[in-house]
């Protein structure tokens, strides 16, 4: 069984269905989505779809984002909502067809909000540790604040625990390189600013990358 990570999608369709058509999962292999599917890029909806169609055929596990969090706070008060639109949410309603439309939440699929809610704060397996944003020293993992699980930056993370390795997504880097520190690797490559969606093999470290234009990279 290999297992996999994937960085943060941002409605990038055309990259996730362009590195899945260059890898070559088994069906024993685990896939690791490290959350913020949605906002700023040009698919949100379309990525959901592809998401829940396809992890009912392979052994996906879907981690949460913030701009999941945001996405789903946002049906709270129209203050969440205009936040959250002006930090992609605008370009996730426009791909579901949604402008201006006062019950908006009433247009996304029920499953679509099904699926945000049930993303996954954490995932550990064998020596792995998969997160979306990073994690604080000194606490286990069910003792994590939302703080550092969705939303703190991690330019030069630390070693946070022997023999695990931390595989993250949210701080971006906007050269399209993945981050590797040897104990942490962050492979949120900046998609949807024009570089690289990222898969990582955790157990050989190889990289497979493809952008929105449909091109792939190792």
């Amino acid at each position: 069984m290999a297992v996999y990570a994937i960085g943060d999608i941002h409605g990038c369709l055309t990259a996730l269905k362009t590195l899945f058509k260059n890898l070559r999962i088994n069906e024993n292999d685990h896939v690791v989505f490290l959350g913020d599917y949605v906002d700023r890029g040009p698919d949100s909806k379309g990525v959901i779809d592809w998401l829940i169609e396809n992890g009912k055929k392979h052994h996906f596990t879907f981690l949460k984002g913030n701009h999941e969090i945001m996405m789903l706070e946002s049906r709270k008060s129209r203050e969440t909502l205009t936040s959250w639109l002006g930090f992609g949410g605008h370009e996730t309603l426009l791909s579901y067809g949604i402008n201006n439309d006062s019950q908006w939440q009433d247009l996304i699929p029920a499953a679509h909000w099904e699926f945000l809610k049930n993303c996954k704060h954490y995932f550990e397996i064998e020596s792995y540790i998969f997160v979306h944003g990073g994690l604080e020293l000194g606490k286990p993992l069910h003792q994590q604040s939302d703080h550092y699980l969705f939303w703190k930056k991690f330019v030069t993370p630390e070693l946070y625990i022997e023999d695990r390795t931390v595989i993250c997504g949210h701080t971006s880097r906007k050269n399209g390189e993945v981050a590797d520190f040897g104990h942490t690797i962050c492979i949120d490559t900046y998609a949807y600013g024009g570089k690289w969606l990222t898969c990582l093999n955790a157990e050989t470290n190889e990289i497979l990358q493809a952008n929105n234009k449909g091109e792939i990279r190792f």
